[in-house]
């Protein structure tokens, strides 16, 4: 049996070590983290529990498909609800409109609340599912650089269903093309733009596809939290075999002498071979920290990163029935929120403030009468611009979006408060610049410009997770595993080669 060695236990990390276990590899983890779950983690204080990063589940078939082609029944192990609405927004002048999942229902919410026809709803969200199904299945499914998959995949077909100002427009003014009369139900769809941490006023309009994720294969909430697909990942693996090892950062992938085949990694001076290495950290350190003596892809890692996140996890002594699950408070001015986020690199001084609040969901996450606040709003990735001073104005701009959106004076009522910034980010997830998505997609060709899944020159060197192909969040980073892992031969089929 021969090894395989995955670098990070990110959800692509567990992932790509369940996939290389069932190929019949012997499957080393090395994390530097004292737990699984990289960004998909969790913590606990004063009686409320928290998931630290990713709050919003689509995809649970990428979750099943593990499950399924391990031969392992789920139950038991992991489970999930549909929920039937994504999110609440709230604007401050009072408007409040509930985001079903719904396609009709929602169309017929916005109609109402907003005025906008629920014929252009409609119109807009099942192109989002058109496109999802088409130019979305191949580019996010398929390596964009290997020419045999893409053909297979149904590249060009996926191409030429694309509009001209889907690819050479921006999201928002695709937004504005339908709903251009209404600017609240232009913020909505723009804010989209966020789910892979890029700017609605640069990303394309091929991003349009995204909201076809909530409103038409809809949102789910895992019943024991986020960090459940963590756990639910971790313990498949140990029972195919996979040996982790934590508090272990990786220093170096090793080559051979001609530099063409990864041969497995170096951890606190001690060699581990391997026939097959994946790294699931962040592509910008994986060349720099691991593979210094290597000609890195340098347009690749200057390219312009996503945003990150600022974030305050509040134990909160009230329940607040307005709120649901997922709550968004809308800034007053977008258009200057993204400008301080990419081009300022500042924060801005009145953001958009998403709150997720899981114990709407499970009861056990907060003291009877209580709740927990992932209060999230997006940060410029750091550059060096973080303070005290800085995060301190942070904290005051979201108590004022709150108490001046909800009517909620807040501050009293904290009982338990932990912060994240992107600089802590960094440090505790290997993050360049703390940005959560590795690149930004803020341009027509951003999707086909992100690393590929295969080193092109290293025999035996894959590459998983946010920062690479096809991109961050759940949903992709499970893809990415997949496509990372697919071209590794099985066990068996390197033994009846070796017969042969």
């Amino acid at each position: 049996m021969s090894n395989a060695i995955v670098i990070g236990s990110g959800v692509a990390g567990l992932a790509a070590a369940i996939r290389l276990a069932m190929k019949g590899y012997a499957v080393k983890v090395f994390e530097a983290a004292d737990t699984p779950g990289g960004k998909l983690a969790e913590f606990t204080e004063g009686g409320y529990r928290f998931d630290m990063g990713p709050s919003l589940f689509t995809r649970p078939d990428l979750v099943e498909e593990l499950f399924r082609e391990a031969n392992v029944d789920m139950a038991g192990r992991f489970s999930y609800l549909k929920l039937d609405e994504a999110n609440r927004y709230f604007w401050e002048d009072g408007t409040r409109v509930t985001g079903w999942c719904d396609a009709q229902r929602f169309a017929l919410e916005l109609e109402q609340a907003l005025g906008v026809p629920q014929e252009a709803t409609n119109k807009h969200l099942k192109r989002a599912s058109e496109l999802l199904a088409s130019t979305g299945r191949t580019f996010l499914e398929h390596s964009l650089h290997r020419p045999s998959e893409l053909l297979q995949g149904g590249f060009l077909k996926a191409l030429t269903s694309v509009r001209a100002g889907e690819l050479f427009r921006s999201l928002d003014a695709m937004n504005r093309s339908v709903f251009g009369d209404n600017p609240k139900a232009v913020q909505l769809f723009d804010r989209f733009a966020t789910y892979n941490g890029s700017d609605p006023y640069r990303t394309p309009g091929l991003m349009r596809m995204i909201p076809g994720l909530e409103h038409g294969q809809g949102a789910f909430y895992p019943v024991a939290g986020m960090y459940s697909i963590t756990r639910a990942l971790h313990l498949l693996a140990v029972d195919l075999g996979v040996r982790f090892h934590f508090n272990a950062p990786v220093e170096r992938i090793l080559l051979d002498d001609t530099r063409r085949r990864a041969t497995g990694v170096r951890v606190n001076g001690a060699e581990h071979k391997a026939k097959v290495v994946v790294s699931n950290m962040d592509v910008v350190p994986t060349y720099r920290r691991l593979l210094p003596d290597v000609k890195a892809p340098e347009r690749t890692l200057r390219q312009e990163r996503s945003s990150s996140a600022l974030v305050f996890y509040w134990g909160i002594q009230a329940g607040h029935a307005e709120l649901g699950l997922h709550n968004i408070l809308f800034s007053n001015d977008y258009k200057a929120e993204f400008d301080h986020l990419f081009s300022k690199l500042e924060v801005f001084d009145d953001p958009t403030v998403y709150i997720n609040i899981t114990s709407k969901y499970t009861p056990g996450d907060a003291p009877k009468g209580c709740a927990n606040w992932f209060t999230m709003i997006n940060a410029p990735r750091d550059v060096g611009q973080y303070d005290a001073a800085t995060i301190a104005l942070a904290r005051k701009a979201i108590l004022g979006k709150v108490r001046r959106t909800l009517g909620i004076d807040l501050e009293p009522l904290i009982q338990v408060e932990r912060m994240l910034d992107p600089r802590s980010i960094a440090v505790r997830t290997s993050s360049h610049q703390g940005s959560l998505y590795g690149t930004s997609s803020n341009g027509p060709w951003a999707a086909f410009l992100r690393h590929p899944n295969d080193h092109p020159r290293i025999k035996g060197l894959h590459f998983c997770g946010g920062s690479v192909h096809p991109g961050g969040g759940i949903p992709l980073a499970l893809l990415s595993a997949r496509i990372a892992t697919s071209p590794v031969p099985t066990m068996k089929t390197i033994e009846q080669t070796a017969h042969v």
